[in-house]
């Protein structure tokens, strides 16, 4: 059930928050919990109980570790329950992977295969685990007490906007929330949230729908049947596809929140208007790369090294499994190299360079950056991946066909538009109003006119296209 789904829209969201509005304040927990677990067991009925398994099971562990002063003991619980965690997610989304590649060295030595039966990636497994594993980990490292009530720490794990794709939001931030939002259970928030959960849904169906169909259109071909023009319609129709889609949902996600009291990290800056990769590393799922920061990039020692080249190999370890977090598959893994290797790159001369030439030639060439690395994500088979550049610089024009109608050429230029328009001062100023800013009765009047009329003409969209894809589902 994805979020911009007529179903979720008009059934299960208003229903859910009719109930959660009417319980009582000890209830609603509960009214989460119930909703949240509907949620997920619509897309994926049988893993829901594996969730409920290995959370009861990280519950006692970590409770059991904080209870102990041996620090062995306390290692011990650590690494068993990070051990469940990382081996579920193994199971599910890489055994697949890595099955088809010992195949493939056996086959290069004349050697049989392993018989295997493929297994279906669980909806949002990556977010979910790395959300347990911040649980054990904020604990150990005593920045957080565990939760008393297991049904609390239910409620932490499987909370239905941010289950599926995220935000990935650290234990330390949400525990105080889950037992107590009376603070931030007002009119005022619940209408801020509703205006932001709409802005998520209008990047999602307004934007990135059109954008996915004209990149499906183009990108599903072989790249010997298009020219420089299509190949670079498709890559720019995916660059904005990806960043209104996911940023789109981050949106909803914390808008749904905010109606229901929650307080949810950002996750997207406007990562678009970056004079770095650097730079757009802190702007593009922000929570993710906080993650990675504080989970695997400081454990490994972070920038605290003895030398330079643990410096280097930190960073492009830590992007690697980055990239495979991503997707079982080597495109990502690369991707991962890709962007390891220009935060490396920054290191040593590129960071001088960008500043010497200025903010708007080094917001270009990061945008240029980050579409060749798109290119890698979007394209699992690596030869086509070759063929798609050669497409894009050998200049070209022999097969244009594809068409690029008006309605696509309008909201290419409205991603474009809003992509880049808080690099210049007003636009920032603009956005922080509208997502942060307080409203006057007559700006909420204003906002929940608009905010209803972008509902209806999402509706309108979504009813009359049957391409409403999620591109994260897949990770």
């Amino acid at each position: 059930m994805v979020f911009s789904s007529i179903t979720f829209l008009y059934y299960f969201f208003p229903l859910f928050l009719l109930l959660y509005y009417l319980a009582a304040k000890e209830h609603k927990n509960f009214v989460i919990l119930i909703g949240s677990a509907f949620f997920y067991a619509w897309g994926a009925p049988l893993f829901i109980f594996v969730i409920l398994g290995t959370t009861l099971l990280d519950f006692h562990l970590v409770k059991w570790m904080n209870s102990r002063t041996n620090v062995t003991h306390r290692r011990l619980m650590l690494a068993l329950s990070v051990s469940v965690n990382l081996g579920l997610l193994f199971y599910f989304k890489y055994c697949n992977f890595f099955i088809e590649n010992v195949n493939a060295a056996l086959s290069v030595f004349g050697g049989g295969s392993i018989q295997w039966t493929e297994l279906i990636l669980p909806i949002g497994i990556s977010f979910y685990t790395f959300e347990t594993i911040t649980y054990v980990v904020d604990v150990y490292r005593k920045v957080h007490k565990p939760l008393n009530n297991f049904w609390d720490y239910q409620t932490y794990i499987i909370l239905f906007p941010k289950l599926i794709a995220g935000p990935i939001i650290r234990y330390h931030e949400l525990a105080d929330q889950i037992t107590d939002r009376s603070a931030n259970e007002t009119i005022d928030n619940r209408l801020a949230g509703f205006y932001r959960f709409i802005i998520g849904l209008s990047k999602k169906v307004l934007i990135a729908n059109t954008m996915g169909a004209k990149a499906d259109e183009i990108m599903s071909l072989n790249p010997a049947m298009i020219d420089t023009t299509d190949a670079w319609i498709g890559i720019l129709a995916y660059t904005f596809q990806i960043y209104f889609d996911f940023s789109g949902y981050s949106d909803m996600a914390i808008g749904m929140g905010k109606m229901m009291g929650f307080k949810f990290p950002e996750n997207f800056d406007n990562p678009y208007i970056s004079q770095s990769i650097s730079e757009f590393w802190r702007r593009w799922h922000i929570t993710l790369g906080r993650w990675m920061k504080n989970y695997l990039y400081i454990p490994l020692g972070g920038n605290k090294v003895s030398n330079i080249r643990r410096l280097y190999f930190n960073l492009g370890f830590v992007f690697l499994v980055s990239g495979l977090w991503h997707g079982a598959s080597w495109n990502f893994v690369i991707w991962g190299a890709f962007h390891g290797t220009f935060l490396i790159l920054d290191r040593i001369f590129l960071l001088k360079f960008l500043n010497f030439i200025g903010k708007w030639p080094s917001i270009l060439l990061t945008f240029f950056f980050s579409i060749l690395g798109w290119v890698i994500f979007r394209i699992e088979n690596l030869d086509y991946v070759w063929q798609y550049y050669g497409k894009m610089f050998e200049f070209k024009f022999d097969y244009f066909e594809i068409s690029t109608n008006l309605d696509f050429i309008t909201i290419l230029f409205v991603a474009i538009f809003f992509s880049f328009f808080a690099a210049l001062k007003p636009g920032l100023n603009f956005q922080n109003k509208i997502f942060f800013g307080e409203y006057k009765i007559g700006q909420h009047v204003a906002a929940t006119f608009t905010s209803l009329l972008l509902l209806i003409i999402c509706t309108a969209s979504i009813t009359a296209s049957g391409f409403n894809p999620f591109i994260y589902f897949r990770f």
